[in-house]
């Protein structure tokens, strides 16, 4: 048995960091990861959570979207509703972020592009445990209903925050 590898710490460097899509952040910086196929769609919403303040980082699979979420908690995540389908039928991103505890899933803003469900269908947000859809046809106002929606989104969870920080039970 070679001696380096019973060393304790070596372990470490059996773990694959090439995950990490941010080597540094502040602490005070947004971030977002976009999950989505089509150059154009996703250079506006690049463009759009650039103009917002948001450090951008794009997958290009879903193994690689569900390697960067090992290592960071992203303020925002875009995905496309086919985004990463495969025989099965299903997005693995999305059943991802379903599955997350509910003191970590709060903490992400999840925008679903669907071809299919209107801009802002709430009663599909709910079904699909995103915050907000917008549809592929208006993605050239996403920049707008971003900025609108986590707004609104923030002004909701406001008072549950401050309530659980004055608990001293911040997540």
């Amino acid at each position: 048995m070679n001696k380096e590898n019973s060393m304790p710490g070596t372990i470490a460097d059996g773990i694959d960091y090439s995950g990490r899509p941010f080597d540094y952040r502040d602490t005070d910086s947004n971030t977002s990861m976009i999950c989505e196929h089509d150059p154009v769609i996703g250079q506006k919403i690049r463009e759009a959570l650039k103009s917002l303040n948001f450090n951008v980082v794009e997958a290009s699979t879903s193994k690689e979207a569900l390697r960067y979420t090992t290592f960071h908690t992203f303020n925002v995540i875009v995905v496309n509703e086919n985004f990463g389908i495969e025989k099965d039928g299903v997005n693995k991103i999305l059943i991802y972020l379903e599955q997350l505890d509910m003191s970590v899933r709060r903490k992400i803003f999840v925008v679903l592009i669907s071809p299919t469900f209107a801009t802002m269908d709430y009663m599909n947000s709910l079904n699909k445990s995103v915050n907000l859809i917008i549809n592929a046809n208006e993605i050239s106002g996403v920049g707008l209903i971003l900025n609108k929606e986590m707004e609104e989104n923030e002004y909701f969870y406001h008072v549950f925050k401050e309530y659980k920080r004055k608990l001293g039970k911040m997540d």
